[in-house]
């Protein structure tokens, strides 16, 4: 299979455009190494200071049981923290968000929650219950010990097939739920990638996910992180103003799987931090691609992640059905990520 070229793309020139902040700049990308975990909300009809509960082998988890370890990260969204379940030695990531919310935000949360409680796959971080308590929302998270893949440099292209293959099984399960309600999740990152020391790599932090068939307003708002999201997305005269969050997630995976191999942020701008250069080059430069010494494979698999057109990306269950990830994956049985290296960076070996 040949490398897929994208057609020429249709964006116009963003410099013709004022900018209407210069001031405004962006780490490229953004380096804090936090533990990233959903940020689902409280469930409907909840009073702002009661306290839910979740069975644990049969055992009913409260606040009071729960035993703060050490703090695993902070991040806009919140602190998150290890906890230890006393009755059942069970551990777990506590994120607490800080702060009350308007009813509005409560109202578009209760909507997200109902979405994300029931969602259940090896390759998604799962969400067991929710503790709002004194104004103060608790998420109660599966516990990665691994922590996530923010830096870390992946550069052989078995492990990094497995990687990929386990990623595209979690974003086929929401982008495609049978239950009709299908998933986006719009910031898909390495930070957002979190590992287990049973090699399970799975996605986490849900806090800008939208439902597709459920939602009144487009799917096209500014959030996420802009060094990955899809051309389409920042500048939305492309594509006809048209936006498919699912594309838009291919995009952002492309980018991140690059990212591991090259061991570095795979766009090239003229001055580090610039907002506008970093635009420009996502929306109007050619898309970046492996070395030449990368194989065949796995350069028209990055291809088909980060073609221009969304209707020419792949989607995850043909990405599945790639040459690079059935040929790597059928020789390496699982991911072999030494889950040991530190977080803030360095090689992962194999």
């Amino acid at each position: 299979m040949g490398p897929s070229q994208p057609p020429p793309g249709k964006s116009r020139n963003l410099g013709e455009r004022p900018r209407r902040r210069p001031d405004l700049i962006l780490p490229i990308p953004q380096r804090e190494f936090s533990y990233a975990v959903p940020l689902p909300l409280p469930p409907p009809s909840a009073p702002s200071n009661t306290t839910y509960s979740y069975q644990v082998h049969h055992h009913p988890v409260s606040l009071s049981e729960l035993e703060r370890l050490n703090r695993l990260g902070s991040g806009s969204g919140g602190t998150v923290y290890k906890v230890l379940h006393r009755p059942t030695g069970k551990l777990f990531a506590l994120k607490v968000i800080h702060g009350n919310h308007e009813d509005s935000v409560r109202r578009q949360i209760r909507r997200e929650i109902e979405i994300l409680r029931d969602v259940d796959n090896p390759n998604v971080v799962k969400c067991h219950n929710i503790f709002d308590h004194n104004g103060e929302i608790q998420v109660l998270l599966e516990y990665m010990d691994g922590g996530s893949l923010e830096g870390k440099h992946i550069a052989d292209e078995f492990s990094l097939a497995e990687l990929s293959r386990q990623v595209l099984s979690g974003l086929r399960y929401l982008h495609g739920r049978r239950n009709g309600r299908r998933i986006v999740h719009r910031d898909i990152k390495p930070s957002n990638l979190l590992i287990n020391s049973q090699k399970q790599v799975k996605i986490a932090d849900f806090g800008v996910g939208r439902v597709l068939a459920q939602t009144i307003e487009p799917c096209n708002s500014a959030v996420g992180t802009i060094a990955y999201m899809s051309p389409e997305r920042i500048d939305t005269n492309l594509n006809d103003g048209r936006y498919d969050g699912r594309a838009g997630d291919i995009w952002s995976l492309g980018v991140s799987i690059l990212e591991f191999y090259l061991g570095r942020f795979p766009f090239k701008v003229s001055r580090p931090g610039d907002w506008a250069s970093l635009m420009c080059a996502i929306c109007m430069a050619t898309p970046p691609e492996p070395p030449l010494t990368a194989s065949r494979e796995f350069r028209d698999f990055i291809s088909c992640c980060l073609h221009r057109e969304p209707a020419g990306r792949w989607t995850a269950r043909q990405l599945l059905d790639h040459p690079f990830i059935l040929r790597n994956t059928g020789v390496r049985g699982s991911y072999s990520v030494d889950v040991a290296v530190g977080r803030g960076g360095g090689s992962v070996t194999v």
